[in-house]
């Protein structure tokens, strides 16, 4: 819960992020780099081995 203190707000690390930290950030950052890696792999077959 916000507080006040001296007419300053203050805030926990939580509240001041506005958001739960959670597993999700996690599977964006899994699948995100996945994908590039598939690219990159595909771009690598498809154009630099003859």
């Amino acid at each position: 819960m916000v507080r006040k203190k001296h007419g300053i707000i203050i805030e926990t690390p939580t509240e001041a992020r506005q958001a739960e930290p959670g597993p999700s950030i996690l599977w964006l950052l899994l699948i995100s780099q996945s994908v590039a890696v598939i690219a990159m792999a595909v771009v690598w077959f498809g154009f630099f081995r003859t």
